[in-house]
């Protein structure tokens, strides 16, 4: 049985392949071409358990082309693997050599290969949050300029509105006129494909009867259960409740022995979109259902607001998760009480 290692890199990849007694039979480092690595595993293929690939911020080419070419891939979970801390010496051929060690003795922490198909709806929602962060540069850019300009504020629906011809009758000088007018046209760019994106997401996730338990939650409308829905994927994949509420960061990551804190493990360990969807779906919780706010306030007298927001993003997580799990509607008696 042998196994193989690959260090990704961004334009070149170290390919380690070793047997049971972790001997290497192959080490050499290959262009990022997914013919040529191909064409080095080939000779090992009837014998190779599996092939571990790093999760760098370019993986999907290599996991996409060598799954479709038949191999068992594992993607690596690179914040979680750990090498001796006392090695002399670490380089990119050592570093595919202990993945493919830690394969052979099943220590392999994996991350999760969403579907390709999935992925790309998923990715498209990100670029949605992204065109979103984007246009409100640009519509606090305008409010700053109204603010240095005209001493008077607007509000960014007011300017939401604004057309180039209501820039031109503000009276603001050549320069700042124009200055503005580029602000303006950006935004609306950036709405139009906003829209667009969202149009051919809503036909995606409406369909998915999870789309419609997911907005039965209190705080949670058409774009968090569009972020959640796709971010969670198959709810399978979880454990239970608590690896679920673990990746959505909703959980403290504090190291305690005998009652006293040792240390701090990984914050940024779990998915951000996640994070970010159940924390704001907490806060419209709060403003618009009774029982999630009196639960708010009860934490924020023991502790403060933000440990608070927490705890109900924590309480959302958890029900979002048993739902998808059991089909079942939200009960907010069940979640606050």
């Amino acid at each position: 049985m042998l196994f193989c290692g690959i260090d990704l890199h961004s334009n070149n990849s170290v390919v380690v392949i070793s047997d049971e007694n972790d001997k290497v039979l192959y080490s050499k480092r290959h262009p990022n071409s997914l013919e040529e690595i191909c064409s080095a595993l080939s000779p090992y293929r009837a014998e190779l358990f599996g092939v571990v690939v790093e999760s760098t911020f370019n993986w999907y080419w290599l996991v996409d082309g060598l799954q479709g070419a038949g191999y068992s891939i594992h993607l690596a979970n690179t914040t979680a693997v750990k090498q001796y801390d006392g090695l002399k010496h670490r380089g990119d051929e050592s570093d595919a050599r202990h993945l493919a060690h830690i394969l052979r003795l099943g220590l392999l922490p994996e991350g999760h290969i969403m579907p390709k198909e999935v992925r790309a709806v998923r990715d498209l929602a990100r670029k949605r949050m992204q065109l979103v962060q984007q246009r409100t540069v640009q519509i606090l850019a305008m409010e700053t300029l109204f603010d240095q300009q005209k001493g008077a504020h607007l509000s960014s629906n007011s300017i939401k509105k604004l057309t180039s011809d209501d820039i031109d009758r503000m009276g603001f000088g050549q320069m700042e006129t124009l200055a503005i007018k580029a602000n303006l046209a950006v935004m609306h760019a950036l709405r139009t494909q906003i829209d667009a994106i969202e149009t051919e997401l809503a036909k995606y996730c409406r369909s998915n009867p999870a789309f419609a338990l997911l907005k039965s939650v209190a705080g949670i409308g058409d774009v968090l259960a569009t972020v959640i829905l796709l971010e969670t994927g198959s709810i399978d994949r979880f454990a239970d409740v608590g690896n679920y509420a673990s990746y959505c960061r909703c959980v403290g990551s504090t190291h305690e022995s005998n009652g006293k804190k040792k240390g701090k493990g990984n914050t940024k360990n779990g998915n951000r979109y996640l994070a970010w969807a159940y924390v704001e779906a907490a806060n419209f919780a709060i403003r618009y259902n009774d029982l999630a706010r009196k639960f708010y306030q009860r934490k924020k007298t023991r502790r403060n607001g933000v440990v608070a927001i927490k705890a109900v993003a924590h309480k959302l997580a958890r029900a979002c998760f048993h739902m998808l799990k059991t089909g079942e509607l939200f009960s907010v008696e069940r979640c606050f009480t």
